[in-house]
């Protein structure tokens, strides 16, 4: 992507800030904010926190517009911590286990709060009606259906829920209408293969092109499994609050569904690198950070203290960070962003010394947080708040 930024307006926005800093530009993010409810239609839009990790960020985004509303968490602990901070609607985004963590789930309730728990099979519903029932408490489940596709040879798509027909749902309804202190509230598909695989990756024509085959292959099969699991539940007489679906990179097929009650949404807020390669939408980095020049080697390479921040997944040259700015420059392919120390190439206009400093970008929205106190909060240009992360309030949850 193109920046919308200068080097030279960048470092004049943060001069004399100590580096490594990180920093959102609300700019960028109420743009993003506004295209993605465009793009949700109707649906209703949950904030997926994961992707996140900033309380005050969750709540500008949440206050930023009524279609968006609710959470969906990563873990027991964050849900509880945000119930505690006066957020509600939390979904869990996955099933969850051990007892005390259920149990601390079951105190929220018991203050009226709306927490979700996902499950995918009658072991999670019989775990949970045990620990409900002793607690007292009715719990709200949401069963997660299973969204990848086999091709031959291929398993397009990503290991999550193991129901996938209409028999699997309804036998887990059944365990659930049997268990007492259970209550069927929702349901979710997660459609990663077309949410979350770029299909405009530069310099890999032929694979975009099996993508986005692949990917219109699996949207119809997709579409038509949810609406059979949907309709049957209700046919059973499940009354289903939400019926959630999608992500960033697949909200204008999910929203043509018509069992579909919102979309959850979190890479999008910050458009990290990896949502740069989408053939149907673009968004605007809203997110990123700074490391320091503290050596030069050689004539064109500059070594920048820290930056070694890897997003998770398959491991690939595309989950390291890229430069931003200044324009031109890049990691080494031997060193990449390291732990201490990150070399950059660069041979560009701009004259770089000791103490300048180097813009990145995360290839994922949801880890660069972990690795930052707080975030420097930029309007026109200029800084005008901090923002904490979880980490910044004593928060590690995954």
């Amino acid at each position: 992507m193109t920046s919308s930024y200068s080097y030279k307006s960048l470092k004049q926005q943060f001069v004399g800030q100590p580096m490594p800093f990180a920093f959102v530009d609300l700019d960028a993010l109420d743009q993003n904010i506004q295209d993605i409810v465009a793009r949700a239609g109707q649906k209703q839009i949950r904030v997926a926190s994961k992707s996140v990790r900033s309380r005050p960020v969750l709540q500008h985004i949440l206050a930023a517009h009524p279609q968006i509303k609710g959470v969906m968490c990563f873990t027991a602990p964050e849900a509880v911590w945000l119930s505690q901070q006066g957020f509600d609607d939390l979904l869990l985004g996955y099933p969850i286990w051990h007892p005390e963590q259920i149990q601390a789930i079951c105190a929220e309730v018991r203050h009226n709060k709306i927490i979700t728990l996902m499950i995918d099979s009658v072991a999670h519903i019989e775990h949970l009606q045990a620990i409900a029932h002793a607690e007292g408490v009715i719990l709200r489940v949401c069963l997660d259906i299973d969204m990848a596709v086999d091709f031959p040879l291929l398993h397009f798509g990503v290991w999550r829920s193991g129901v996938a027909q209409v028999e699997q749902a309804l036998a887990i309804y059944h365990a659930i209408e049997k268990s007492p202190n259970v209550i069927l509230d929702g349901v979710m598909g997660y459609e990663a293969q077309i949410a979350g695989v770029g299909d405009d990756v530069p310099k890999n024509a032929a694979k975009n092109r099996v993508i986005r085959f692949l990917k219109q292959r699996s949207i119809q099969q997709i579409a038509h499994r949810r609406s059979t699991i949907i309709h049957a539940l209700n046919a059973q007489g499940a009354d289903l609050r939400f019926v959630n679906g999608g992500g960033t990179g697949s909200m204008e097929t999910t929203r043509q569904e018509d069992v579909v009650t919102e979309i959850t949404v979190g890479s999008g807020f910050y458009a990290p690198v990896l949502f740069d390669h989408y053939q149907g939408f673009q968004h605007q980095p809203a997110v990123g950070y700074a490391i320091e020049i503290v050596r030069q080697p050689q004539p064109h390479i500059y070594t920048c203290l820290g930056g070694g921040y890897i997003a998770s997944g398959g491991i690939g040259s595309d989950k390291q960070p890229i430069v931003w700015e200044p324009t031109g420059a890049m990691l080494t392919d031997l060193e990449g962003a390291g732990e201490v120390q990150t070399p950059i190439l660069y041979n560009g206009d701009e004259s770089l010394v000791l103490g300048d400093p180097i813009f990145m970008r995360h290839s994922k929205a949801g880890e660069l947080c972990e690795r930052f106190n707080d975030l420097l909060v930029v309007r026109g240009g200029t800084i005008i708040d901090e923002f904490l992360t979880y980490r910044g309030e004593g928060q590690c949850f995954l």
